[in-house]
């Protein structure tokens, strides 16, 4: 099976990051790499990456630094291009992977030579019904988070894509200096225009924050004009859906409910990245003998 590299940008994260690489390393097959970019934070981040190494050394984790430019993308682009696995996942800093992430990802681009991205479908791990809310992404980012009448947009979030496919885009995708678009969709839209296959998986799993619903409209709306901004610059490609509706008529509801959900888990002192896959993770220490140290298959 092809080996799977995980890039992960960070920017004062160090709240989250720990727990993070506890799930990017705690999997059923280990990943060949994961490499955290640190932009200029002016947190803990870097100490409490360098923290966990220390604890974990059998761990894959390596802490670089990209102090050129500050930015999500010249951030992201410097970790894809260090990366030397034959695939190569992108999650943010505060994702929390399935256990078996890396055994999907690295199937998926094995069975299916012609695939050069993939994507799959996130759980907000900081709200309740977590099952609801997988199912419900799940149907729409099958559904309505495609581009060219049906070709698969990619997530942030949660993507991987084929060595040779970033390779082949890597010097074209756009920089977005004004930051104004979303750089996943943009990687998605470069992929299509060089007819790289970008594929769709409901296995490939990964934990997110609900944390952009606590933000105010004007921010809310801004991130939302991103989608719009992003096609403007690829007007060779188009669209049918519109996520960004959908996700306008909910914000309301979930701008209120979220800050009363985060008291609760602060008062019952409860981290829920580092419960969202805890049974999953037991069941994966029971199977190798109840001892699996970080970063060992």
């Amino acid at each position: 099976m092809l080996n799977v590299s995980i890039v992960i940008p960070a920017w004062n994260e160090q709240e989250r990051i720990a727990d993070c690489l506890s799930n990017a390393t705690l999997q059923t097959v280990t990943p060949h790499e994961v490499l955290v970019v640190d932009n200029r934070s002016t947190d803990g981040t870097a100490d409490v990456v360098r923290r966990f190494i220390a604890e974990h050394p059998h761990a894959p984790v390596r802490l670089l630094h990209q102090d050129a430019r500050q930015g999500l993308i010249p951030t992201r682009n410097y970790g894809l291009n260090h990366a030397t696995g034959d695939v190569l996942g992108r999650i943010d800093a505060d994702c929390m992977l399935r256990p078996n992430w890396v055994e999907v990802v690295g199937t998926i681009f094995t069975e299916d030579s012609d695939a050069m991205g993939a994507t799959g479908p996130v759980v907000y791990y900081d709200m309740p019904a977590k099952h609801v809310s997988l199912r419900g992404d799940d149907k729409v980012r099958r559904f309505s988070y495609r581009a060219d009448g049906g070709e698969v947009l990619l997530f942030g979030s949660n993507m991987a894509l084929r060595a040779t496919a970033w390779r082949q885009i890597a010097d074209k995708v756009c920089l977005d200096e004004k930051d104004v678009m979303h750089e996943d969709i943009d990687i998605s839209l470069h992929m299509l225009g060089a007819d790289l296959k970008t594929v769709y998986s409901d296995c490939m799993v990964c934990g997110v924050s609900a944390r952009r619903m606590d933000t105010s409209f004007a921010s809310f709306r801004a991130y939302m004009k991103r989608f719009k901004n992003t096609f403007d610059a690829h007007p060779q490609h188009w669209r049918t859906h519109k996520p960004e509706h959908m996700l306008y008529a909910l914000y309301p509801a979930l701008r209120a409910f979220y800050p009363v959900y985060q008291r609760y888990l602060n008062s019952a002192d409860i981290n829920p990245a580092e419960r969202i896959w805890l049974k999953e993770q037991f069941d994966l220490m029971k199977r190798t003998g109840g001892d699996k140290p970080l970063g060992n298959d």
